[in-house]
C-alpha cells in the first residue's frame, strides 16, 4: 500500500521516501509524544510545539492542521513518477486509467474498513475518510497528468479547481444562511454533505473529508504533481529545481495568508487559502529535504523516516488494527511505579518504537504493500 512508485533507482527521489516518513510521524504518536514531554517535564520552551498538536478549532492553522494535506501533496508529487514515466514508455492510457481507478476503490474500501466498516457493519458507518479523499483527489489529479502535457495547462487546472471552490463557497447561498457563511452550521459544504453524503457525518452536521472538501483537496494533490513535474525534468538544474520549490512555496504562503482576512484558512471545509497555504508549506519543506538529501546527498539519517515512510498506508491501517499501546504497555508498564508521571513519555516512545520496529521488520524483508 505504499505510495512509492515501482520506477528505477535513478528516478526514487529519496526526499520524498523521507518527507512522507517524517509526515507519518506525526500521525503514528510523535504528536502525542511532544504532547507528554510537555504535560511531564514541564519544559516551558515544549508548551507552543504541543500547542500545534492539536487541530485549529475552526478559523486558523497549527502544525497538526498540515500533516494530511502534505500527504495528499506528497501523494501528487509521485504521480509524474508512477504514472507519466509510463505513459513516456509507451503503456496506453487505459491500462494507467484502470491503475488510478483501482487504486481509488482500494482506498474507498480501505477507508470503510478503518471506519469500522468489518467491526459494525454498514449501518451508522461513516463513508467519508482520509483514505477515501486520497484516493479519489488522487484519480482526478492524475487524469488530468495522464491528459495534459505541460506544467502551465496543470497550472490553469488547479486555478481552475481553486476558483471553482471560491465561487461556490462564497456565492452560493444556503438556504436559511445565505451565501459566503463559513461556519459548520452554514457553509455550503455542510449543506452539501448533509443532502448528498450518505452515512454518519464525522462532526454530525459536517464533515471535514466531505463531498466538497474532495474536490477541494483534489488541487492540493495536483500542485504536488505539478512540482513533481519540475523535479522529474532532467534537463533543469537541481539547483535551480530547489530554487522553484522554495520560491513558489513561499509565493504561495504569501498569497493565503493575503486572502485570509476576507477568506479564512479553515482546514474543516478545505478552503482556497488553506489549501494553498497548505501547498505553500508542503512546496517549502520538500524543497529543504530536496537540497539536503538529493541535492547534498547527505542521507546517513534518513533510515528512520525512510522506513515509516515506504509502507505509510500500511502503518495508517495497521495501528488500527494491532494494539500497540496493549504492547507498550506490557512491556514498560513497570515504569509506572517507578518514574510516575513520566512513564506515560516512556510508554508512548516504546509505542512508536514498536511501531517502528514492525515497519523495519517489512522493511529488511522488502516487504511493500502497494496499493
Amino acid at each position: 500500500m505504499s505510495d512509492i512508485p515501482k520506477t528505477k533507482l535513478k528516478e526514487r527521489l529519496y526526499s520524498l521516501d523521507t518527507l512522507r516518513g517524517f509526515d507519518m510521524l506525526w500521525i503514528i504518536g510523535g504528536g502525542a509524544l511532544i504532547e507528554k514531554l510537555s504535560e511531564y517535564t514541564g519544559w516551558g520552551w515544549l508548551e507552543p510545539f504541543a500547542n500545534q498538536m492539536h487541530h485549529s478549532s475552526w478559523v486558523g492553522f497549527h502544525f497538526e492542521d498540515l500533516i494530511f494535506p502534505l500527504f495528499m501533496f506528497i501523494s501528487g508529487v509521485a504521480i509524474p513518477y508512477a504514472l507519466i514515466s509510463k505513459k513516456e514508455k509507451g503503456v496506453a492510457k487505459t491500462d494507467l486509467y484502470k491503475k488510478i481507478f483501482r487504486r481509488m476503490v482500494l482506498l474507498v474500501v480501505f477507508g470503510f474498513i478503518y471506519n469500522g466498516m468489518l467491526r459494525d457493519g454498514w449501518e451508522n458507518l461513516r463513508y467519508a475518510s482520509v483514505l477515501g479523499q486520497i484516493g479519489i483527489a488522487y484519480f482526478f489529479a492524475a487524469l488530468i497528468v495522464i491528459n495534459t502535457h505541460s506544467v502551465k495547462t496543470r497550472i490553469y487546472w488547479a486555478v481552475g479547481i481553486l476558483a471553482g471552490i471560491a465561487a461556490i463557497q462564497l456565492l452560493v447561498p444556503v438556504p436559511g444562511h445565505g451565501a459566503g457563511v463559513l461556519t459548520a452550521e452554514g457553509s455550503v459544504n455542510s449543506w452539501i454533505d448533509q443532502h448528498f453524503l450518505p452515512g454518519r457525518l464525522h462532526q454530525k452536521i459536517t464533515d471535514p473529508e466531505g463531498l466538497l472538501c474532495i474536490v477541494s483537496a483534489t488541487s492540493v494533490t495536483l500542485m504536488g504533481a505539478i512540482f513533481g513535474t519540475i523535479i522529474r525534468r532532467k534537463e533543469v538544474d537541481m539547483m535551480r529545481k530547489t530554487t522553484i520549490l522554495l520560491t513558489a512555496g513561499a509565493g504561495l504562503i504569501i498569497i493565503a495568508l493575503a486572502l485570509s482576512p476576507v477568506y479564512p484558512i479553515i482546514k474543516k471545509l478545505w478552503t482556497v487559502p488553506f489549501n494553498i497555504l497548505a501547498a505553500g508549506i508542503s512546496a517549502v519543506l520538500l524543497g529543504v529535504f530536496y537540497f539536503i538529501i538529493d541535492v547534498k546527498q547527505k542521507r546517513n539519517w534518513i533510515l528512520f523516516f525512510q522506513v515509516i515512510g515506504l509502507n505509510s498506508i500500511t502503518i495508517y491501517m495497521g495501528k488500527r488494527v494491532i494494539d500497540f499501546m496493549h504492547a507498550s504497555v506490557f512491556l514498560m508498564g513497570w515504569t509506572r511505579p517507578v518514574f510516575g508521571d513520566f512513564s506515560g513519555v516512556i510508554l508512548m516512545a516504546t509505542y512508536i518504537a514498536l511501531e517502528w520496529a514492525f515497519l523495519y521488520y517489512l522493511y529488511k524483508n522488502k516487504i511493500f504493500l502497494r496499493v
